[in-house]
């Protein structure tokens, strides 16, 4: 189903750091109708690197979002080339000005988004994977009475520290690059994103899904080929190192009780999450953990864990390549927002 995409200008949005934003924007996708009562509203966040047209695949009748039931909208974050990003702000916060823009930031906006585009005061479900599923919770604690449900796949309320250690790995390995001086990139980094995508592919997927050396039913001849066509090409050199780097940012500070709200009490952040919650982590998942999540949901007043049992590590969450993720998390999530 062909988008219809549109443009949110924000006018002057104040970040958590202090900084204006101004002019910030805000690129769209819608999928669907929306019902006459704005019942049918489903907010399907982006994650790292990615833009609307990267997520959208799920998006689809009979699938895990359908647009004949739902009216989807995919807001494009903060930072990914489509949205106010170090690749297309206006000067003085473009190149190394660039803000750090927090989830919060983000969500904020979208809310403001929803009300004034579409005359949607209540979401029916917030749906993300990754940094979307960051998002997705955030829309839970900071917004209680204007979501009915979110659903969260390989994610965390607050990112680990050891998903930062991972994080420091990608940045110091994109940044190594001769390219980077003054705090951004003067041109691409080439041998950056090589290696930035060489770090990445070891985490993403797990050690089970190599060694059963699946890559090579997925149409590659060789583990190299794998590194280069299915990581190097796929996720990273299309890309604006700037704005990956900003992206870094906002998911290395990403945390549901850092705000005025809740004064950084982490507990009282996840008992505010009042909605209906479905938390599905990666059993294989190397850096967003089980053992996180669980965590997560004995203090959300009404969550429910239901893992992904899947060797495809992170990626189980977003499963594009493996039909059978797919179909198990589309039975999951459609019981859960048919409930």
């Amino acid at each position: 189903m062909n988008p219809t995409v549109g443009t949110y200008e924000a006018g002057d949005v104040v970040l958590q750091s202090g900084i204006t934003l101004r002019g910030a924007r805000i690129v769209y996708a819608t999928y669907g109708t929306l019902a006459p009562d704005r019942s049918n509203a489903i907010l399907y966040p982006t994650s790292y690197s990615a833009q609307h047209v990267d997520i959208d695949w799920l998006v689809r009748p009979g699938g895990i979002l359908d647009p004949t039931r739902y009216f989807v909208v995919i807001p494009n974050m903060f930072g990914n080339g489509l949205s106010t990003s170090p690749s297309n702000v206006a000067p003085p916060l473009d190149r190394g000005r660039y803000p750090g823009v927090t989830i919060h930031d983000n969500v904020q906006v979208q809310r403001r988004m929803m009300r004034e585009v579409f005359g949607v005061e209540k979401v029916k479900a917030v749906y993300g994977w990754s940094m979307g599923g960051q998002q997705a919770y955030h829309w839970g604690a900071l917004f209680p009475e204007a979501v009915g449900r979110i659903v969260c796949l390989c994610t965390s309320a607050r990112t680990s520290d050891h998903n930062k250690v991972f994080l420091e790995g990608v940045r110091a390995a994109l940044t190594a690059d001769e390219a980077f001086q003054d705090g951004w990139f003067h041109r691409t980094p080439v041998r950056g994103f090589r290696a930035m995508a060489r770090v990445y592919a070891g985490w993403a997927i797990s050690q089970d899904w190599y060694r059963e050396k699946l890559y090579l039913a997925q149409g590659h001849a060789s583990l190299e080929d794998f590194l280069v066509h299915g990581w190097e090409a796929t996720y990273f050199l299309r890309r604006d190192a700037n704005n990956l780097l900003a992206q870094l940012w906002t998911w290395q500070h990403s945390d549901i009780s850092a705000n005025d709200r809740y004064r950084g009490d982490f507990t009282a952040a996840l008992r505010g999450i009042s909605c209906p919650a479905l938390v599905m982590p990666g059993d294989h998942d190397l850096y967003f953990r089980v053992a996180d999540n669980e965590i997560e949901v004995a203090a959300m007043p009404d969550a429910r864990l239901v893992p992904i049992r899947s060797i495809w590590g992170h990626r189980a969450g977003n499963p594009q390549a493996s039909p059978a993720d797919e179909h198990f998390v589309a039975k999951v999530v459609n019981e859960f927002l048919d409930a």
